[in-house]
């Protein structure tokens, strides 16, 4: 399997990845049940992480980070010439997974949402995916379980034969939850957060144009004002002034 090169942004590593060979990585750990994390990750997810060292000492455990976001990928472009031609965007890489884990009739488990939302997802699977098998679902309890709870959700996965834990418990939940799961889960755990709604239909995406020019948070944003304007005015000025000034610091280290 082909070694994905690793990128520092705002203390976060950064797989550099494309879709086919993060999705042929996740499948290659899947089928072999191997214990690991992957976050699709995008400006929320970094900043929050920036601001909170032990966040992001637990995002950094997780073994690919992927760089959900056009900004992201620019940054990426900008300053390690990765010549990405896309972001690893978590709905479109569930998808895709999903896709290759049908064609090797992979377990599949879903943690995380609501049951309504899970419900919709799994019938959703089931009429495009047919082969694969549905190992289980979890709904999330919307707070941390105990340790005994944690412990009877870990036999429950394991003992379901999932290859792929799909984990959807919002952003930084979901990084939380798989790194902490790590060596615990044998399985392949994707924070994949809004796919969830997404693949369920209970949420609509933002138009390719939009995804395109890094504007989906302006979609969402429309969609749910009450939710998310105080994380997108503080997070996203945040994102660009510590990104102006790394461009600056580097502009004078090369003028000195």
């Amino acid at each position: 399997m082909k070694t994905l090169p690793t990128h520092e942004l705002l203390g976060i590593h950064y797989t550099a990845s494309d879709y086919e060979h993060i999705t042929q990585a996740i499948i290659t750990h899947a089928v072999n049940k191997d214990s690991i994390g992957v976050s699709a990750l995008a400006v929320h997810g970094l900043i929050e992480s920036y601001r909170n060292p032990p966040l992001k000492s637990l995002v950094n455990s997780i073994h690919y980070v992927v760089p959900d976001g056009q900004p992201i990928k620019w940054c990426l472009n900008y300053f390690y010439r990765t010549q990405l031609k896309d972001r690893v965007y978590g709905p479109t890489l569930t998808w895709k997974v999903l896709e290759k884990a049908n064609e090797g009739k992979l377990g599949i488990y879903l943690y995380g949402s609501t049951e309504r939302t899970l419900q919709l997802f799994q019938e959703n699977i089931k009429r495009h995916f047919p082969d694969i098998q549905l190992a289980g679902h979890h709904v999330d309890r919307f707070r941390d379980a105990t340790e005994e709870e944690d412990k009877a959700d870990i036999a429950k996965i394991n003992q379901s034969g999932a290859q792929i834990i799909l984990v959807g418990r919002g952003c930084p939940r979901q990084e939380i939850w798989v790194a902490d799961h790590i060596g615990k889960i044998q399985g392949v755990m994707m924070a994949v957060g809004a796919a969830f709604d997404f693949h369920a239909n209970t949420l609509k995406q933002a138009p390719s144009w939009m995804q395109n020019n890094g504007l989906e948070w302006l979609f969402r944003l429309i969609q749910e004002p009450g939710r998310l304007w105080k994380r997108y005015l503080f997070t996203n000025s945040t994102f660009i002034y510590l990104i102006l000034s790394k461009i600056v610091k580097l502009f004078m280290a090369y003028t000195s």
